[in-house]
């Protein structure tokens, strides 16, 4: 059972943290409609990386945070709870909106592309948070199933976004915060309470 939750957490927060990737690769399908298949396992593999990346580091750091001060752990679940709902409120709001972001605008360079990674995964360096209390092994295989979720619905979002644009996008910034704010509460409950 707990092989099961833990499989199911990783893979939520890799849909939860994808959703900003997805929009911007819709918008990147939109605007290289031409795109071929390689470019786009590039184009979703960067993405990847850093969605694999970003948590892998800042579970280092909470990690290590929490090696020294032992204390700093009873708040690691009320700092997940706050940075998650900050994260999944921002989207959430965005969503609702319609705002895009700049990055989305960018031509797909390597450069542009770099920048769009760093954006779109940024957020994911607060589930180091949420996954402190994983051994290295777990946090590494949690990350690895982050990118691979990660992977897939950038690949997703490249084909809908030749053949039908952005017009997703907000629903998917709306769905990704909804995902992150449950898996903040979900973190805090359990932390908290069990």
């Amino acid at each position: 059972m707990k092989i099961f939750v833990f499989l199911f957490n990783s893979i939520l927060l890799g849909v939860g943290l994808a959703m900003d990737a997805f929009s911007v690769s819709l918008a990147n399908g939109l605007n290289e409609p031409c795109m071929k298949r390689r470019r786009m396992c590039a184009v979703a593999g960067v993405f990847s990386f850093f969605q694999f990346a970003m948590p892998l580091v800042g579970w280092i750091c909470v990690h290590t945070i929490s090696q020294a001060f032992g204390s700093f752990e009873k708040f690691i679940p009320w700092i997940a709870l706050v940075l998650l709902l900050f994260i999944g409120g921002k989207m959430l709001i965005e969503g609702l909106r319609g705002e895009d972001s700049d990055c989305e605008k960018a031509a797909v360079s390597i450069g542009a592309l770099l920048v769009q990674g760093v954006a779109t995964s940024i957020d994911a360096l607060s589930v180091g948070f949420t996954i402190s209390e994983y051994s290295a092994a777990s946090a590494l295989v949690c990350c690895l199933l982050i990118a691979f979720v990660t992977f897939v619905i950038c690949m997703t979002g490249l084909f809908l976004g030749k053949k039908f644009g952005t017009k997703l996008a907000t629903k998917a910034s709306i769905l990704g915060g909804v995902i992150l704010i449950a898996i903040g509460i979900e973190i805090f409950i359990t932390g908290v309470f069990f």
